[in-house]
């Protein structure tokens, strides 16, 4: 490219030549047309030195980000003159180049990428992954062309590679997680290994910089002793496959940061402890005939030497992966008893793990019937309205190796459905309402049930019945995650349709009985039945499964006061001193007298501290029980007991803490509960006793103790956690 001049443009010299080298690399490696290659330089020079910033607005440099992409593309994927020209007009200016003078010049089907991108942009922009419109949104553009998906994936490990030490730490902290469960799990499916690693890895020391620089450092100090390790486990291997008469190369790596820092999490030990750091490959140079053979020959050479562990042994050999990935594992105890991971693949099999869906394909704009397939499965599954991020990911297979079979209706549509597709999946794959009344199939003439299996040529009617709707062991006869997804969803429409009902019932005999039902009461009351989600509990009361009538009394002995003993009015009650004075520095007083020393608890239904407001109920234990004035039981104790009532008072001031629940709603976010903790571990006036958290469909759900001295600490403590991101409601119990 030809020289800019530092002083027309604001990037410094050292990136207009890093700019220079990364696009001479990148025009050799793709072989652009001379014509091509004028219109880039002139654009390049342009966007460099021309009059707007050559920055974006989190300060990167757009061209360099853009040169970066592009050879990283090259490098890990393919040299594709078509995604590289995509790529690098990405990032101009429309003002600059439009796309239809992209499309005259480079041809359309450069321009259809580049509209993708664009419209992949437009979501991305947002940086908010976790509200599910916008992922939703994302994922539909991203499914239109599987290379615009690889795109996005390599430009986004660019991105991740260029932003260590952004001064906009939340901003790093939104792409770390975008990355890690968005592009990392695409990589993954695509067959794109390295990418996903390094892609989480840098997701880990973005989040969690002490953890990864701790393993780094780790491994770093134990280099020179993991080589001689390899070094000394290979050297008897390769002489034994040499002697087999194999030609093959071995190569060791060690295992990916993150990788490590999730297998230390899940066994729960020190890193010293781990000692599958690293695995060996051994690369196979054979025919295809005898692919399998000689793999398997390696395998059994190795398994002669060393112990094999049986169960971490993975045949991708006979099975390929569903990306294509096919590979050899096994475990074995090495020297100085250290498990040893070896993989055993050829040549051919190693490109396809190192490039992926790439290395079946040649990018050429044309896209083959099984990717279109996957495609539609993406949409198919996009669209079923799960709404976790997460689920989704789980849910999206990459089939395209998959054998399918191929249906008629009577009216003579095609329908193209997985191997092993039932009648009910044929039900789905014409539509959601169709499959969730189907109660069976004449297929070629006669009738079938549903988990009847459809060959390829198969005519097929659908049977359907308005009484009918979708069952839970219909997830069994399904084979496809299209139907899979339709069911589930009306499954959850059904359980919400029945828990309305089972909810309105309730609070309809509660009412009849004139009594007030506290939700935070009733949902521990649930909880403690036994149920993990309360729609659950509701359906099961319209099933008539759990009669209401019984869980209401269950409700009032839960909430009632604990004694029941002879009628004992406030003016006969006589308090009794301890003999041992309170050193607490809460004082109580009942009209004139203090009760300082005497027999007094705090009632645990609403837990109250300083400065509420609080009344006093004498128990038949001959204990004064102190309540807060709006506690969940106050009504009731006033209406059956207000001859047991008895003023009370705070005089002095708070001194030692008392208990407070706290329960907290929010978005699952990272870094979310550290954030809360760190706030209460700043107040001198409180302390964390306890903290219990839960995740449901993307939501937070804390539940914290807290020793608070009085209630403007308790104040000025929630208002502080309202304030951290992603906390939705604060509420004390």
């Amino acid at each position: 490219m030809e020289e800019i001049k530092a002083q027309a443009t604001r990037l410094p010299l050292s990136q207009l030549r890093h700019c220079r080298d990364l696009y001479e690399g990148v025009s050799k490696a793709a072989s652009f047309s001379k014509d091509a290659d004028q219109v880039l330089r002139e654009l390049l020079r342009k966007a460099c030195s021309g009059d707007t910033s050559p920055y974006d607005e989190k300060g990167l440099p757009r061209m360099v980000l853009a040169l970066e992409t592009a050879d990283a593309f090259a490098h890990f994927i393919d040299a594709d003159t078509n995604i590289l020209l995509a790529i690098l007009l990405c990032d101009f200016n429309r003002e600059v180049i439009t796309l239809d003078e992209i499309e005259k010049i480079f041809g359309s089907d450069v321009a259809s990428m580049l509209r993708s991108l664009e419209e992949v942009a437009r979501f991305s922009a947002k940086k908010n992954i976790q509200n599910q419109d916008n992922f939703r949104g994302l994922m539909l553009s991203l499914a239109d062309d599987i290379r615009v998906i690889i795109i996005m994936i390599v430009r986004d490990l660019v991105l991740m590679r260029s932003i260590n030490n952004h001064p906009d730490t939340e901003w790093v902290s939104n792409m770390a997680f975008e990355a890690n469960v968005l592009y990392a799990q695409l990589a993954h499916r695509l067959g794109l290994y390295k990418i996903k690693g390094e892609l989480e890895d840098l997701s880990l020391k973005y989040t969690n910089r002490e953890i990864y620089k701790q393993i780094a450092h780790k491994l770093n100090e134990t280099k020179r002793s993991r080589d001689a390790y390899v070094e000394k486990f290979i050297a008897p291997v390769k002489k034994k496959l040499e002697d087999a008469g194999l030609s093959f190369s071995i190569k060791g790596r060690t295992k990916s940061i993150s990788s490590i820092w999730a297998k230390m999490r899940k066994q729960k030990v020190d890193l010293d402890r781990i000692y599958d750091l690293f695995a060996i490959r051994v690369i196979i140079d054979t025919p295809p005939e005898k692919e399998k053979s000689d793999c398997w020959l390696a395998y059994s050479i190795l398994t002669d030497m060393y112990t094999p562990n049986p169960s971490r042994m993975r045949d991708w050999i006979s099975i390929p992966k569903s990306n294509g990935y096919e590979s050899l594992h096994a475990t074995v105890m090495g020297p100085e008893s250290k498990w040893v991971e070896v993989q055993f693949r050829t040549k051919r099999m190693d490109l396809v793990a190192e490039k992926g869906l790439a290395a079946h394909w040649r990018y050429k704009g044309v896209k083959s019937d099984s990717t279109d397939q996957w495609m539609n499965n993406i949409r198919d599954i996009l669209e079923a309205g799960q709404d976790d991020p997460m689920q989704l990911m789980k849910d999206i297979r990459m089939d395209i190796y998959t054998k399918e079979v191929y249906a008629f209706t009577p009216k003579g549509d095609l329908f193209k459905l997985p191997a092993g597709a039932t009648v009910l999946d044929f039900a789905f794959y014409i539509h959601s309402n169709v499959g969730a009344h189907c109660t069976g199939g004449i297929v070629n003439g006669r009738h079938r049930k549903i988990s009847h299996v459809i060959q390829s040529g198969d005519t097929v009617e659908i049977l359907t019945s308005a009484s009918q709707s979708p069952k839970p062991d219909w997830m069994n006869i399904v084979v496809s995650s299209k139907s899979r997804n339709k069911i589930r969803q009306k499954l959850h429409e059904q359980l919400q349709a029945r828990a309305d009902l089972g909810k309105e019932e309730l609070m309809r005999r509660a009412k009849n009985r004139k009594i007030e039902i506290d939700e935070s009461t009733m949902m521990k009351l649930i909880k403690k039945e036994g149920y993990k989600y309360v729609n659950e509990f509701f359906a099961d009361i319209a099933d008539g499964k759990i009669d209401a009538g019984k869980f209401i009394n269950s409700y009032q002995v839960a909430t009632a006061p604990e004694d029941h003993a002879e009628r004992i009015t406030a003016e006969d009650f006589e308090l009794i001193r301890d003999n041992q004075e309170s050193d607490s520095g809460e004082v109580l007083t009942i009209g004139e007298k203090s009760i300082k020393g005497l027999s007094y608890k705090f009632a645990k239904c609403c837990n109250p501290i300083y400065g509420d407001k609080v009344f006093g109920f004498i128990s038949s234990d001959g204990m004064v029980k102190i309540h807060k004035t709006d506690c969940p039981n106050a009504a009731n104790i006033r209406g059956r007991y207000p001859y047991r009532l008895i003023r009370v008072e705070w005089s002095g001031k708070g001194g030692s803490e008392l208990p407070v629940q706290l329960r907290i709603v929010g978005q699952d976010d990272i870094g979310i509960v550290a954030n809360i903790t760190s706030i209460i571990s700043k107040e001198t006036k409180a302390s964390l006793r306890n903290i219990k958290v839960d995740s449901d469909d993307g939501l937070f759900h804390g539940y914290l103790t807290l020793g608070i001295s009085d209630n403007a600490v308790l104040s000025s403590i929630i208002k502080k956690i309202k304030t951290v991101k992603g906390v939705k409601e604060v509420t004390r119990i």
